[in-house]
């Protein structure tokens, strides 16, 4: 110990990291480009993409450009390749349970992967705090991490993953992972959340259709989203829906509105799933669409998760088939709808994959459930910005958004699966080149419990 004063000082700070965002001043202009902006529209052939720091500035036809745009400007000659917003991942779970050196290589294969944002639905916010500012910052690879802080019923409590995720602490206390009531002061539990840095509330399990209807407006009235499952259980999907919630993630879970059965908490659904499905299926093609004009009138955005369905074990034979024909025919109606769609995994591919699970959600949602690759492509760029609130700065290629983008080879339109060949993932007018990537050794990332 000394009395020196370690304060940095002016001319101290430390040289930016390679993951930084780019600073302003710092102008590439990326050329002869094929775009594709994220909103569905046809691919724009020989276009010009101009980012000041973090910050697109200009997307114009590449003939358009002039010299004052190039003077000082790095420029990346795109001519045969194609630029589109980074991909959104809306449902990941990196710290169920809490493994720093997992969430890092995680993100690491994100980022190079094209991945420039994710949704963290619940876990140990005080490791995931840190590594969103860490990934903001530049001082690891990774997406920007939007954090969801869980309230449930205290029944959900004895859950073995809240104890995962809370180690220190109590179930139901911490205030990443609250235990609430008619009785919980919820002006005091929405700012708890909040102080952890959590953007948004994930309505979870246990609860009722007017106390979610609480929760969410005292979110929202404190700049919160609020996130939940397509039924929360006691509360069904049209009570999660006229709460006003901002997401319901699981598609399938919409079928328990025409089922008639109403469990009385989370850990009840399974067993009635194969007659959920049944009912469903045996209803009326159409006889869902209240449903989903109702959150299409509202803008609430669908986290299908579409994949999901598949690892869930179900009985007797034959059910895991009606549930991939549920899942599909309420994508289909969703669509039919109009109702916003967003692409979320909710878990992670095995360490050895060169790329994230969202590239597997994506080919699963064209291949097994027939969305075009137009829209999927939205799905995961601004129907992933949707979701997290952020349409108006990221998701799609325009002037004035974040200078997330990734570049591949090749058409994802044509084939979904080109979203594999990355060259260069930008995040925050950063370029991230696939081929700087190594991947991290077999068992570094292991696959973890969801909540």
């Amino acid at each position: 110990m000394t009395d020196r004063d370690e304060r940095p000082v002016a001319g101290d700070d430390p040289a930016p990291t390679p993951f930084a965002p780019a600073a302003p001043g710092e102008v590439t202009v990326y050329r002869d480009a094929s775009l594709i902006d994220g909103t569905g529209a046809p691919v724009r052939r020989a276009m010009a993409v101009v980012t000041d720091g973090a910050t697109i500035t200009k997307v114009v036809p590449d003939a358009g450009l002039g010299a004052s745009d190039l003077d000082g400007a790095e420029v990346v000659d795109l001519a045969g390749a194609f630029l589109l917003p980074g991909l959104i991942d809306t449902h990941q779970h990196l710290s169920t349970p809490p493994n720093r050196r997992r969430a890092e290589d995680t993100m690491r294969r994100q980022l190079y992967g094209g991945v420039t944002a994710i949704r963290e639905m619940a876990g140990d916010l005080r490791q995931m705090a840190d590594l969103e500012r860490a990934a903001l910052i530049g001082e690891i690879p990774g997406p920007d991490v939007h954090n969801a802080a869980l309230m449930a019923g205290q029944s959900f409590f004895d859950d073995p993953r809240t104890w995962q995720v809370t180690q220190g602490t109590i179930p139901g206390t911490a205030p990443w992972m609250q235990a609430v009531g008619e009785d919980t002061d919820l002006v005091t539990a929405v700012a708890r959340a909040r102080g952890t840095g959590a953007v948004a509330i994930k309505v979870y399990a246990d609860l009722g259709a007017s106390l979610i209807a609480r929760i969410t407006a005292e979110a929202h009235r404190q700049g919160m989203r609020v996130w939940a499952h397509g039924a929360v259980f006691p509360a069904l999907p049209g009570d999660v829906v006229a709460a006003g919630v901002d997401v319901v993630s699981h598609v399938h879970m919409l079928a328990y509105e025409l089922s008639g059965v109403r469990p009385d908490t989370y850990r009840g659904q399974r067993a009635h799933l194969p007659q959920v499905y049944r009912r469903f299926l045996d209803a009326p093609v159409d006889a869902i669409d209240g449903l989903l004009g109702e959150m299409r009138r509202r803008g609430t955005v669908l986290d299908a998760t579409a994949s999901v369905v598949g690892r869930i074990p179900l009985s007797p034979p034959g059910a895991a088939e009606m549930a991939h024909d549920v899942v599909r025919r309420l994508i289909d109606r969703a669509r039919h709808v109009g109702v916003e769609i967003c692409a979320g995994t909710d878990y992670e591919t095995p360490p050895d994959d060169p790329y994230p699970s969202l590239h597997d959600e994506l080919d699963h949602l064209v291949h097994a459930m027939g969305m075009p690759p137009r829209e999927v492509v939205r799905a995961a760029t601004l129907g992933g910005a949707a979701a997290l609130g952020q349409r108006a700065t990221t998701g799609s290629v325009e002037a004035g958004k974040l200078a997330n983008l990734v570049v591949v080879a090749a058409d994802p339109y044509e084939d979904i699966g080109h979203l594999r060949r990355v060259i260069t993932t930008v995040k925050r007018g950063r370029r991230h080149d696939r081929a700087d990537y190594d991947l991290p050794r077999a068992g570094a990332v292991e696959e973890g419990t969801r909540a």
